[in-house]
Parts: C-alpha cells; structure tokens; sequence
C-alpha cells in the first residue's frame, strides 16, 4: 500500500491471521443469543406474516430447532464458533429483508473484509453483460481499472455474482444480483461471515485479449465508524430507515477507495472534492455540480447516504446546494445509498414540488410486547421517542383482531411541509438496486408525489420498507420496569452482538395508498443500462441520458420578494399565480413571462405564492418574515 491509502488499510492484516482471534462465544452465551433472537423475530417483526407468506419461510421455527439443538450439546460437544454464526445468520437471511439482521459480535464488529478493488457491471452495444474493475485501492498493482473480469476461482463471473447473491438475498432479483457482486470484494464482518477462501483467483482479460489469473488475498481492517448511535434513546435512532449491509460498505468504500473525503470530513467546513464541484459542508453525504450535456447543461446532485442526526441541517445543505447548481434542470442521484434518518429523506421531497408532501405512514405488528413497548412510551415528555398515536388500535387489537395497528407518519407533517418548494426547474431522480430503507422511502415519495421522471439502472430499487430498531434500542426503551409491568423480556448480549429488525411496515401514499414498499419496492419510468463509458467516464451516458430526459419538460421560475405590502414576482411560463398571506386568499391574477408587482391590503408573516399553467399547480414558492 502506499502512503496515500488511509491508515487503516494500511494496517490490514491477512484473513487467516485475523480468524485466529475469533471464537470466545460459551454454550450459554449462544442459547441466550438465541432466545433473544426468538422474541425479535416473534414479537416485533413486522413483516413475519408478509415473509411466511411470500417466501415460504418459517424463521421462528427454525430458531425453536436451533435453540433445541443447542440445549443438547455440552461446551465439550459444542460446534465451532462460526457453525453457530453461520445457522444465525442464514435464519436472518431466509427472510430476504435487509433491515433484520443477526450482528456478530466482538472481533467481527467493527471489521471489513475487503480486495483491493471492486467491480461494477456494465453493457455493452449489443447488451452483451461485462464485469470491469472500477476502482482500485492506492497501492494496489494486480488488476487495472477497466480490466474485464471473466471468471471467479474458476467461475464464470456471472455465475458467481449470482451464487454469492443467493446468500447475501435482497428482496428481488435486482437487488440479489447487485449484493452478491458488492460482497464478491467487500464484506462488513458485523454481518456478513467472513469469506470461506483466504485468498481468490481472478481471470480477467489482457490487452493483447488473452487471460490471465492474479492471486489476490482478502484484508481485514478496521472500517470507519457509522454517524448515528443507532442503540442510543434518541429521535434520530427511532426514525432509523437504513440497510446496514449498504451503510457499512459505502462507509468501506470511502475508506478504501475515497481516503480523500475521510479527510475532509474530520477537517470541517465547506470543501469541494473536484474543481466542477460545489463546496459542500457534508462531503460524505453530498456531491454537488454542473453537468454537460448534448441536451444542456444541468445540475447533478448526488446523496450518497441519508445517516445523519441533523435531518434540518441536512435539508438546508440540500437547499443551498441546488441553488448554486443550474436552474434549467436538476439530476438527483441516490444510487448506492442505503438510507439512514427517514426525516431527511422525507423532509428533502418538498423542495422539489409545489404540492403538500403526505409522509409515509407505519405500523407496528399487533403483538403483546408492541403493546406493553407503545403503552411505555404513549406520551414522551422528553420529546425523545413518542408512539402514543400507536397505542390505542393496538391496545384496542386483542379485540378486533387486527394484524396491524393503524398507519400514522413518523416523520412530522409540518417538517416535511415547512420551506415549501425550492428549486423550480424540473428535476430526475436515478435509481439503482442499491437503494434501500429511507432511500427506497425516498424514491416511493417522489414517485407518489409525481415529482418527476425516474432513471433507473437496474429494474427496480432494493424494495426495504419499513423502519428498523435494534435490540439495544429495544431494551432501553423497556430497561426501567413500570409499576405492574412485567420484567423486560430484552437481555443484554454478549461480545457485543446485535440484532436489527423492521419493527414499522412502511405503506405508500397517493396513488397506491396502503400498498406497502416491502418486497415490491420503486420501478423506474426509464431504464438505462450502465455502459462501459458510464464507468471509467464518469456515468457519461447515464447523464446525457438524464439531461435528454430533462430538456423534453419546461422550465419554469417562480421568484418571490416581499417588502411589507409589495410583492416583486419574476416569472416564466405560468399563466396565473395565486397569493395567499398567512394562509388566507390575497389576491389572483394573469401573468406573463417577466416581472410583475403586487399590492397586497395587508402584511403578514408568511406570504405563499402558487403559479399556475394550464390550470395545474405547478410552482410554488413561501417567503417567511
């Protein structure tokens, strides 16, 4: 490695080497994992009856066999350590849901396995399949960016992409294929078992159209720590909508291939990490800049994660970004991310329409211990954590019989509503498998909210829908027993260990109001298959493809200035604007392109403006004294 790389790849150790530490778990400690992992999956998964159903599993039984099994084995005749994580995990896994997951505890936390390069796939003219190296650790001298790779320890890549997929299993085809060829070279020990081989050999082609085989040995190093205390009592732990697996690689992936934004991130302040970009205050969750196009010249927004404690903080980042970026049409890029906090996801979709924004709504799974969980926390004077608009139709369930309590948001309507629309040209959205939890709230939002076309490079997004806690977010939240409430049935966990689980389905509004985003997630309106170019150019023809779809709609402005009773208006193509002063009607009239003044009969702290073509609301913007 060389002095550029950062010094926790540096400091990697051999796969073998670092597996010689592993294995401390006794008997009991694994029973007691066991148990716990039963009162998740049984008493607060929201999506049991959904996976049974859809995927013919049974999760539940198969942890009482396991757990069975355990109570007849001694600490003599017990199996290895990594037989134990191994069943765990792959009950976890059975039911294709990112957001419930087995952790494994000390040495795996907190560790990546990693190569030295990753691969991506693209098409060719012809749609041909092609797997090439993207990018390579500093240092790394076996494979060159924009080799092609052929085989996997023998394997057709292909083939291989979709074996590993088969183990790591998303919630569709699409996702499947895409996490089995992230995790063919990067793997979070915290969830994912350490690869069986301490080494692979990978065929790729030469130059001269030949192949050859490079010997590449695993890694293991310690991986950048996440941004949110996801155990912690806390409003940004409760709102979490986040694939872990996705949320520790793109953690990885800075680490091992973007060492220069792990330093501007611990430098602070605004920096930009291009000389086209936009300096931005949050590197690692933004990039920002002007695109050129055979159509034009747009702005390219892209949000790498959604993880944040501030989702204020990061809508005014997102604000102030786009403003800085072309007017004329404005690229949104999730690919990759995972998710994180679902108010920021929420909250950014305003900015973008002139239309209220209706947040997703959740529910829980009517279980005994969801109730005696929402009862506890009905009313939350610390303003933490509040699940008081749950309680009643679960409280009322035993009764009525209801799967599901009733669906109320988790982000607050007002902060989803509170700037209003911000950017006023039209805007697309890329898509990828890749987008999961918040993310796939994200994209289901824009799509019911009608904000614009979405570009997708694969045929649909991860489809994680719902909003996940942890068990030790679990057992704080039932830690201090209530008067007549029985002992908490959460323990806490040895070495470290963890587990996640969806505990709030999320449902669709709009169009497919109810319809949940679990397992069918969001499907493009356009396709684009990623191409060689796309690659090694900078997603060239990935975003004159965006660009072609952004110039075939209008343009339109919508400026608002207030002094006292004057309104100065700059517009373009709106045919009628509307004032409203404190929510109540002001005024109406015609317009044309330019500028315009209107008298208003009195001042007030808010005066919203809605511009109108064709009869449509189409623009909108709100100016706040």
């Amino acid at each position: 490695m060389t002095a550029t790389a950062h010094p926790n790849v540096a400091n990697s150790v051999g796969l073998a080497e670092f597996l010689a530490t592993a294995g401390t778990l006794t008997l009991a400690q694994r029973k007691l994992i066991v148990d716990q992992a039963l009162v998740l999956l049984e008493q607060n998964y929201a999506h049991l009856p959904l996976k049974v159903a859809m995927h013919a599993v049974n999760p539940v039984q198969r942890l009482r066999v396991f757990r069975a099994r355990l109570e007849r084995q001694t600490d003599a005749t017990a199996e290895p350590e990594w037989q134990f994580h191994h069943e765990l995990s792959s009950t976890f896994h059975s039911v294709r849901d990112l957001h419930t997951n087995y952790l494994l505890p000390a040495p795996f936390a907190g560790k990546i396995a990693f190569l030295p390069f990753q691969l991506e796939r693209c098409f060719t003219a012809d749609g041909t399949e092609q797997y090439l190296v993207a990018r390579t650790v500093a240092g790394f001298t076996g494979l060159d960016v924009g080799a092609e790779v052929t085989h996997w320890n023998g394997t057709p890549i292909a083939r291989a992409v979709a074996l590993n997929g088969a183990v790591f299993a998303g919630s569709n085809t699409a996702a499947n294929l895409a996490r089995g060829l992230e995790s063919l070279t990067l793997r979070p020990l915290v969830i994912q078992l350490p690869p069986d081989e301490d080494w692979v050999v990978v065929t790729h082609l030469a130059a001269d159209g030949t192949s050859e085989n490079v010997k590449v040995d695993w890694q293991v190093t310690d991986n950048l720590p996440p941004m949110t205390d996801v155990d912690s009592l806390s409003p940004a732990a409760a709102a979490q909508g986040v694939d872990l697996d996705s949320d520790e690689k793109a953690r990885a992936k800075k680490l091992l291939h973007a060492p220069e934004v792990v330093t501007a991130e611990a430098v602070g302040g605004a920096v930009a990490m291009s000389a086209q970009d936009v300096p931005t205050t949050m590197p690692g969750v933004f990039r920002a800049r002007p695109v050129t196009t055979p159509s034009g010249t747009f702005g390219h927004l892209r949000i790498f994660t959604f993880s944040v404690d501030d989702p204020d903080a990061f809508l005014k980042e997102f604000i102030r970004l786009a403003a800085l970026l072309p007017q004329n049409g404005l690229i949104v890029d999730v690919r990759d991310n995972g998710g994180g906090h679902i108010f920021a996801a929420e909250f950014v979709l305003q900015t973008m329409t002139p239309r209220r924004v209706e947040p997703e709504p959740v529910q829980f799974l009517s279980t005994p211990l969801n109730l005696r969980i929402c009862r506890r926390h009905a009313e939350d004077p610390t303003g933490q954590i509040n699940l008081g608009p749950w309680f009643p139709s679960l409280d009322s369930s035993t009764e009525t019989g209801q799967a599901f309590s009733c669906a109320h948001t988790i982000t607050p309507v007002d902060g989803a509503n509170s700037v209003g629309q911000t950017y006023h040209g039209p805007v697309l959205l890329i898509t990828d498998a890749r987008c999961y939890s918040a993310t796939d709230i994200f994209a289901a939002g824009w799509a019911d909210h009608a904000l614009g076309p979405i570009l997708g490079v694969d045929d649909n997004t991860g489809a994680g829908g719902a909003n996940v806690w942890t068990h030790g977010l679990l057992s704080t939240l039932l830690r201090i027993p209530a008067p007549g409430d029985p002992e908490t049935p959460y323990q806490p966990l040895p070495n470290k260990a963890n587990m996640r689980v969806s505990i709030r389905r999320t449902l669709r509004v709009g169009k497919l109001a109810g319809t949940p985003v679990e397992d069918l997630g969001v499907r493009p309106t356009h396709q684009h298959r990623v191409t060689r170019a796309d690659l090694l150019r900078g997603n060239v023809d990935l975003l004159n493809r965006a660009g072609e779809l952004l110039a075939e709609q209008p343009v339109r402005r919508l400026g608002v200035a207030v002094d006292g009773t004057t309104v100065a208006l700059d517009t373009v193509n709106l045919d009628r604007v509307d004032v409203y002063v404190d929510g109540r009607p002001a005024t109406s009239l015609d317009v044309a392109d330019g500028a315009h003044t209107v008298a208003l009969a009195t001042s007030g702290t808010e005066v919203r403006v809605e511009g109108f073509a064709d009869g449509l609301l189409v623009a909108a913007r709100k100016v706040t004294s």
